[in-house]
């Protein structure tokens, strides 16, 4: 009924013609058509090139099911520089690898309190939990802290239970290697309320925001990374025992902080992001030293 245009479907409809019994001709069907019997008979063959990018393509694609062609072509570029996202998109569609979109929650409506971006490496933490279980049944809980401003996922602890004391711990470990952040946004949990964590909190010098009780979009950061972490990570394994789920949800993220590209950021990975930032704050800091020096 539409107007073949591009020669993939001129072609298509030339073979309709020859074989649907209208006693037409191969001349006769490309001059209605409008190709070349030339191009008819010799159809473009795929490259080497091609035959490989399209091996690449179905390759990650398997690998992350719950990445598009954006983020397929965001882990290419390094492998196949100057890569055209329109040429993997075109690849992507024909090999059938458009994700499935999942049906989404009717959406509350009301008043939403808007959260306060964060504008430096280490300035907000935000933290979670997600409750999984092993095969035998027992539920395994993970909890997860994130920074607000580099996308980061600072720490995943995984255990069977977690007190405030528990908590407490986990961020000294982290704050090791990064130290201690401003703030730390919260839900209301008995974790996150317990004296333990209050008092630790207060004795650092942190700032604690607790967000408001029935509204998990006030921590959204923290929801969104949740949500990567079972779709990606979670739905897609069976965990026998706890020091199993505790080395593939840590493999999950060292992936997700130095491999997976993130589109907030630049579409680069968060570790990138990150490095990248602390190298520009130095830099800055170091050219206003010099220039109180010279005065």
């Amino acid at each position: 009924r539409d107007k073949a245009l591009a020669p993939q479907a001129k072609r298509q409809a030339i073979r309709i013609m020859l074989s649907s019994g209208l006693a037409l001709s191969e001349r006769r069907a490309c001059r209605l058509v409008g190709l070349s019997r030339d191009a008819w008979r010799h159809p473009p063959q795929t490259d080497a090139f091609t035959h490989r990018l399209t091996a690449r393509i179905i390759d990650i694609a398997h690998t992350r099911r719950r990445f598009g062609y954006r983020r397929v072509h965001d882990l290419l570029r390094a492998e196949f520089p100057g890569i055209n996202h329109k040429r993997v998109y075109r690849l992507y569609r024909e090999q059938g690898l458009a994700v499935r979109r999942r049906n989404r929650r009717r959406k509350l409506t009301g008043v939403r309190t808007l959260l306060q971006a964060a504008t430096q490496w280490n300035e907000v933490w935000s933290m979670d939990f997600v409750s999984d279980q092993l095969a035998s049944g027992r539920r395994l809980k993970c909890l997860t802290v994130a920074d607000d401003f580099s996308h980061e996922a600072v720490q995943i602890a995984v255990d069977f239970s977690m007190s405030g004391q528990y908590v407490t711990r986990m961020l000294d470990q982290a704050a090791q290697f990064r130290g201690y952040p401003s703030a730390i946004r919260t839900d209301n949990g008995p974790e996150f309320t317990s004296r333990a964590f209050m008092g630790w909190a207060q004795s650092r010098g942190i700032r604690h925001i607790l967000i408001q009780p029935g509204r998990p979009m006030q921590n959204g950061y923290i929801e969104s990374f949740n949500a990567r972490l079972r779709d990606e990570c979670l739905n897609e394994h069976v965990f026998d025992s706890l020091a199993e789920a505790r080395q593939i949800i840590s493999a999950w993220r060292d992936d997700y902080n130095q491999v997976r590209p993130h589109g907030s950021i630049g579409r680069i990975p968060p570790a990138e992001f990150a490095a990248r930032h602390r190298q520009a704050q130095l830099a800055s800091q170091r050219s206003a030293g010099s220039t109180t020096m010279q005065t």
